[in-house]
């Protein structure tokens, strides 16, 4: 397993040589640089010996070797500093680029991929995971001027002292070996933090975006209890990689010391018998000293290649998902506005279990069981249904944030996967029950779909949508700011503002999903008023339960179990339609009373 693991064809060593090929000119400087300070590093040990030797023997002053030393640790400093800049900025470079692809990606990715992957699970993979491939992009520079200046002292060594260089070396093949077995053991260990950090993250995600329900049911303990149980796994996991770390890191570090003990005792002897000269000796000790600090490093190294490893193992997860809802490859375009909007299900089969590719069959029965339902260009059709009878379904279908299993879904006569989905989307808009409204002001939100849009466009749609009136009342008006989500305003506030968004789309279809649920009856009496005027001409599609609401359809349909069991007008299906009285009935609505007296 760890073989497989470690191997250059994993998708996350894989993605990692893959960014690293694409900062090939920064890692190029990169490694000029680090030559540049390998090369007078290098020399330093070579300089004191010199001065050593020279200064005892009375050759030269003594102030010409340590200012040649000094001027060439200057050099060094400045050769430090470039590397470590553009070590950073390489690092930068590849995260910014590799944060775009994997935001973009999941922009990209299927409706049903997001019903089921959580969001701190992506939250974690775009930042916590995307940061290690910074860092060991960051130590590629660093990394290579240590392996260049392992490479010259141990030349350098041999060329001076061949004996004394093998005993200096002589532990450095265990070295290897023990960074072997070390990113072995450590990278299933690593890639087991970073998924209990993700489920974290997870955690976390969810207890804020979900705070007002938290705080409302007093479930701040369930919510703690949830932290602590993640909290502790990534607690076991992290030890297991200090337990791994701390058998390894000693036994590495200890290897190029011994070398130094060596050194100092063979050296010794040497220079008392007059083999060997004291600058000889002081100038090999340095060069034992400059192994010592790279080979200290490959710990380090090993750890931080095996976490970018593990990391790229997750993001590669992201990156290789595949969007099941593509546009086709030539697109066909809708026609001309006039006369358009014609919707068309013909024989629609679709189950939310079966949506995402790959997921196992089962035996339960779909959700829309071959829906047959046209209507027409500037016709509004109420549906109407108990929950979970597909009424929803059909509005996600159109705008193919899914694709139906079986038959077609039609816009004006041309099947919806024949769109490419920027037009689709553009010529159908649809209002959630649920509303998200993004940090920004109120014109930013409403002219969200088209940022564009003119401030007279802005304020017609506010008008329509019956939201004018209480956006006129802020001290700022259209420039309001509003808080994360627009929790600062009413529920019914947040609705108006959402179809006021759909509005400014201008779309050939217009689908309401339950979007006035919020909204004050008497407010929504004059959304209605407001409607009535956005319906004519448009295609909508109504998705509702209260009886005011679904009396502005010019049809209604009424749907159970995934087909449609009956269609007329409103009035008619009252007296006409038990079921229908019922589905009206199970919504709680005191207008049912109204309509039915």
């Amino acid at each position: 397993m760890a073989g497989q693991t470690t191997s250059t064809r994993s998708p996350g060593w894989d993605l990692l040589v893959e960014a690293l090929r694409g900062q090939k000119a920064g890692l190029f400087v990169g490694m000029l640089v680090a030559l540049g300070w390998t090369s007078v590093r290098v020399a330093v040990p070579t300089l004191i010996r010199l001065g050593i030797d020279n200064g005892l023997q009375g050759d030269d002053p003594l102030w010409r070797w340590p200012a040649v030393i000094v001027a060439i640790g200057s050099l060094s400093g400045l050769f430090m500093g470039l590397r470590r800049y553009v070590a950073f900025r390489n690092a930068r470079i590849v995260e910014a680029r590799y944060r775009d692809r994997i935001f973009a990606h999941i922009q990209r990715l299927h409706f049903a991929y997001h019903d089921t992957t959580a969001t701190g699970e992506l939250m974690s993979r775009a930042n916590t995971d995307l940061q290690q491939f910074q860092n060991v992009v960051t130590m590629v520079p660093i990394t290579t001027g240590n392996a260049l200046i392992v490479i010259a002292v141990v030349v350098v060594m041999l060329i001076v002292n061949p004996v004394l260089a093998l005993l200096a070396l002589v532990g450095l093949p265990f070295v290897n070996v023990l960074g072997r077995r070390f990113s072995q053991r450590l990278h299933p260990a690593v890639l087991g933090v970073q998924r209990e950090s993700a489920e974290l993250a997870g955690v976390v995600e969810e207890t804020v975006s979900g705070i007002r329900v938290v705080k409302g049911f007093g479930a701040e303990p369930v919510q703690s209890s949830k932290l602590d149980v993640e909290a502790d796994d990534i607690f076991d996991q992290a030890t297991d990689v200090a337990r791994i770390r701390s058998r390894y890191l000693p036994a590495i570090e200890l290897m190029p010391n011994l070398g130094l003990v060596v050194v100092l005792a063979y050296g010794g002897h040497l220079v008392i018998e007059g083999q060997l000269t004291v600058g000889e000796l002081v100038g090999f000790n340095l060069y034992v000293f400059m192994l010592i600090q790279p080979l200290r490093m490959l710990g380090m190294v090993v750890a931080q290649g095996q976490r970018a490893a593990a990391a790229g193992e997750r993001i590669a997860e992201v990156l290789s998902t595949a969007p099941s809802i593509v546009d086709p490859t030539h697109p066909r375009p809708l026609p001309s506005r006039n006369g358009a909007g014609l919707v068309e299900f013909k024989n629609v089969v679709f189950d939310y279990q079966r949506a995402e590719p790959g997921a196992a069959s089962n035996d339960s029965p779909p959700v829309l069981r071959g829906l047959d339902l046209r209507i027409e260009a500037g016709e509004s059709v109420a549906i109407v249904g108990a929950t979970g009878c597909g009424k929803s379904t059909v509005a996600r279908l159109l705008p193919r944030y899914y694709d139906a299993e079986e038959g077609a879904v039609l816009l004006d006569d041309i099947d919806v996967r024949e769109l490419s989905r920027h037009e689709l989307r553009r010529a159908v808009s649809i209002v959630f029950e649920e509303t998200f409204l993004f940090s920004g002001s109120i014109r930013d939100n409403i002219a969200f779909a088209d940022p564009g849009a003119t401030d007279a466009e802005v304020r017609r749609a506010a008008e329509l949508a019956g939201a004018a009136e209480f956006i006129d009342e802020f001290a700022e008006g259209y420039d309001t700011p509003l808080g994360e989500r627009g929790l600062s305003l009413s529920g019914g506030q947040r609705q108006r503002l959402a179809i006021a968004r759909s509005l400014v789309a201008d779309p050939r279809v217009l689908i309401l999903d339950d979007a006035t649920s919020a909204v004050d009856p008497t407010k929504e009496h004059e959304i209605r008023d407001a409607m009535t005027e956005v319906m004519t001409g448009r295609t909508t599609i109504v998705i509702a339960h209260r009886p005011a609401t679904i009396a502005l359809a010019d049809r209604v349909v009424l749907m159970d179990e995934g087909v449609i069991v009956a269609e007329g007008k409103h009035d008619e299906l009252l007296v006409s339609n038990a079921r229908y009285r019922e589905v009206l009935a199970a919504g709680g609505d005191a207008d049912l009373e109204e309509a039915t007296a």
